[in-house]
């Protein structure tokens, strides 16, 4: 399994970012997908979780209503869209999977989203 994260940066509060993640090593229409994230000094949290085929996400309640998870079964790829940011969402976020085989979760290298003016 390999999970490779892309689209961090710098942006001001108020802006927007989109993380993509492309997936493979394993079928990816076949299992949920998450991004976690880790504020610096604290411990990692989930943001967002989508299902297999897409029809199901959750979030948390510091990012409804401002973020979004979406993927492409076709493209092995999932996303967050992150619209109204805020300093506090300054954070290494990471892509996030869970399969039946060892090491059963697997986690990209993550992606830095620093919120600053």
């Amino acid at each position: 399994v390999q999970l490779v994260e892309s689209g961090g940066g710098l942006v001001q509060p108020g802006g927007s970012l989109r993380l993509s993640c492309a997936a493979s090593g394993f079928t990816f229409s076949g299992y949920a997908m998450r991004w976690y994230r880790q504020p610096p000094g604290k411990e990692r949290e989930l943001v967002a979780r989508i299902s297999s085929a897409g029809g199901s996400t959750n979030y948390a309640e510091s990012v409804k209503g401002r973020f979004t998870i979406s993927r492409d079964n076709a493209k092995n790829t999932v996303s967050l869209q992150m619209n109204s940011l805020k300093p506090e969402d300054t954070a290494v976020y990471y892509c996030h999977t869970v399969t039946p085989w060892a090491p059963y979760t697997h986690w990209g290298q993550g992606t830095q989203v620093t919120v600053s003016s």
